[in-house]
């Protein structure tokens, strides 16, 4: 088990890492005119994406589901892990989203301006804050 949850922390830092990164990027290229540049945020952009979030993330909930499996009914009747689920699918939602502005960015249709992405870089620390709260302290 404690393999098991070393991997998921892991994955987790991993998935995060990308999370916090790319809507900085966003900021970036919402910010630049020149192609040069454009194009070389397109790729940067992809290969966070797809080469660290995306397996981050898969692998931070496989491992997350294994770790469920060792104590199931424990997990199935406590509210605080029903919670952190919530904001889990919360951030997979966020996930996802990064993904279409990366579609907007890559067919130069992005509609936000900088200012919005300062903003939206802001969602997965609250997240990440509320997840950590809840999984090590177990409020409820």
């Amino acid at each position: 088990m404690q393999w098991v949850m070393a991997f998921h922390i892991i994955f987790m830092v991993t998935w995060f890492a990308g999370i916090f990164y790319l809507p900085r990027l966003f900021v970036y290229h919402a910010e630049t005119s020149d192609d040069i540049s454009l194009e070389r945020f397109k790729i940067m952009e992809r290969r966070l994406f797809y080469g660290i979030m995306t397996p981050g993330g898969i692998l931070t909930t496989i491992f997350g589901l294994w770790l469920i499996n060792f104590n199931t009914q424990y997990y199935l009747h406590a509210p605080w892990f029903h919670a952190k689920l919530g904001l889990v699918v919360l951030l997979w939602i966020y996930h996802i989203i990064c993904g279409r502005y990366i579609k907007n960015f890559k067919a130069n249709n992005n509609t936000h301006s900088h200012k919005f992405y300062r903003f939206f870089n802001e969602v997965p620390t609250v997240l990440l804050i509320a997840i950590v709260i809840l999984a090590v302290v177990k409020p409820f």
